[in-house]
Formats: C-alpha cells, sequence, structure tokens
C-alpha cells in the first residue's frame, strides 16, 4: 500500500481564494482587512515565513503592515508599539513572529496583544475559550490540520487520535481540536513510555514533536492517516540540510492510508489559517 498525499499546497490555494472573496466584499464597503506582522531580529527561518506571510495577504487582498525591528529592541519599545496597533482601527490581527531574541519574554509580548487582534490564538484567553469550547481564534497550525483532515474526509467521531508532542502552539490546542471533533486522544510526549504502542492504535496520528524522522513506519498502524507537522533539516547523509518532517516519510507511506508530505503539507495551511484568522476578525470588528 503506498499512502495518499493530502496536498496542503492546494487546500492552501483554495482557502487563499475563499479568503480573497471575503476580503474583497469588505473592501468593497471601506473597511479592508489588515494584518500587522513584527519580526525581530534576523532569524533566517523567522525572516522567510514572514515574507511568505506577507505574500500572501498580498495575494488574499489583506493589507500588511510588517514592522522589522533590531535585534536588540528592548521589551518596553515592544510593548510599547503593540500597544500602538491595538488602538488602530484599521488592523484586525497582530502577529509577533517567533522566536524572540532572549531578552524579550514572549508571554508578556503575546499577553499584550489585545485578544480580539490575537490571530494566531495564542493569547492565554484565547487558549482558555478554545479549552472550555468557545474558541475565537484557533492557533494556526492545528486549526490548519483539522481542515486537512476534514479535505481528506478522515471520519473522527469515535477514533484514536494520538499526537506527539504537547506544546501550547500545536500539541495542547491539537488535542482539544480533535475532541471537540469526538476522537479518543492521546497525548504523547518525551516521558512518554513506549512511545511506539501508543502510536500504533492511532487510527489519526499527529507527529508535532521537532526531531527529524522520529516516527518510523513500524510505529504506525495500518491504514491509519498520518499528519507531520515538523519541520526540521536532515541532520546527516546524502541529504543533510533538507527539510524533513518528524516521521520518516519512505517507510510511513508504505503503512499509512493517508499522509502529509515535509515541506507541502501542513506549513502552507498554518499560514493560509492565518487569513482565516484575520478575516473573523476583520468581520467582527466590521
Amino acid at each position: 500500500m503506498t499512502a495518499r498525499i493530502i496536498d496542503g499546497n492546494e487546500l492552501a490555494r483554495r482557502v487563499r481564494a475563499e479568503v480573497a472573496a471575503r476580503a474583497a466584499v469588505l473592501s468593497g464597503a471601506g473597511r479592508p482587512p489588515g494584518l500587522a506582522v513584527i519580526l525581530v531580529g534576523e532569524d533566517p527561518a523567522s525572516a522567510v515565513y514572514v515574507r511568505n506571510k506577507v505574500k500572501d495577504c498580498e495575494e488574499s487582498g489583506i493589507r500588511s503592515v510588517l514592522d522589522r525591528l533590531p535585534a536588540d529592541t528592548s521589551e518596553a519599545a515592544l510593548l510599547a508599539r503593540i500597544e500602538q496597533l491595538n488602538r488602530d482601527p484599521s488592523i484586525h490581527g497582530i502577529l509577533v513572529q517567533l522566536p524572540l531574541p532572549p531578552h524579550l519574554d514572549a508571554h508578556r509580548v503575546i499577553e499584550t496583544i489585545a485578544p480580539e487582534k490575537d490571530v494566531d490564538g495564542f493569547h492565554v484567553s484565547n487558549a482558555g475559550a478554545l479549552m472550555t469550547g468557545t474558541p475565537r481564534f484557533r492557533p494556526c497550525t492545528p486549526y490548519g490540520v483539522m481542515k486537512m483532515l476534514e479535505h481528506a474526509g478522515v471520519l473522527l467521531d469515535g477514533a484514536e487520535a494520538v499526537v506527539v508532542g504537547r506544546s501550547n502552539i500545536v500539541g495542547k490546542p491539537q488535542a482539544m481540536m480533535l475532541l471537540e471533533r469526538n476522537a479518543t486522544v492521546t497525548i504523547c510526549h518525551s516521558r512518554t513510555r513506549d512511545l511506539a504502542a501508543h502510536c500504533r492504535r492511532a487510527d489519526v496520528l499527529v507527529a508535532a514533536v521537532g526531531r527529524a524522522r522520529m516516527i518510523t513506519g513500524d510505529m504506525i498502524k495500518p491504514g491509519a492517516v498520518v499528519i507531520d507537522v515538523g519541520m526540521n533539516r536532515e541532520p546527516d547523509g546524502p541529504n543533510a540540510g533538507k527539510l524533513c518532517g518528524d516521521v520518516d516519510f519512505a517507510s510511513a507511506s508504505q503503512v499509512a492510508s493517508a499522509i502529509t508530505p515535509v515541506p507541502g503539507g501542513v506549513g502552507p495551511m498554518t499560514r493560509a489559517m492565518l487569513l482565516v484568522n484575520t478575516m473573523e476578525a476583520a468581520e467582527r470588528a466590521a
């Protein structure tokens, strides 16, 4: 068996087209949606992500404002800029690109963003709203995963879902969203005993742990759907430096019924769902 590929690029194009149609309506009414992106420092990966996000906005009819701040920007200056954007009625979403330089407190920075403009869904009030089943903004990566599962026709009601990774950005909110769809969810992490045994129970396996090719084909239940959130560099061998996921694609794709590739899987959908959240914020404001 060779797994069906769940194409994130293609689905993201559809989502951007839907966003563009909604943005045109608001712009026609004189209320164009606006997203502010703040990049502190010169982290190369962050610079690429931000450039892609700005490009997505342009393609989708969302006005983007990019603030590039030097790496030595003080916390007070960054928080003051966020407060300024909080008060700006033309800005509906604010995104501070992580990771931040070590002298900046990421938690304090995120908590300064107005919850109604927190289109990343990281603010404590938005995390709590998701936990209690009244979400305002869903974090973009797990939101994108849910859209991919829906698009692939994966039945989640009663399914065994295993999430490998417990971060606030992916693992925990992913578990909440799967629970919301009536899956039975197990969260695994670095202290989990016999990870392979848990993975082999999964009808849906979401790998979000940040370790290259950690999940191999022998850890996957035949016919399972595998979602690879990982974005790593091959550590060695002939492909050293190339992008790879948390899943060993070659062996997993021989066992799974459907799988996401890296690149071209979850990544494009993460960016697409940021646009969806920004549109929802603009529509609420309008």
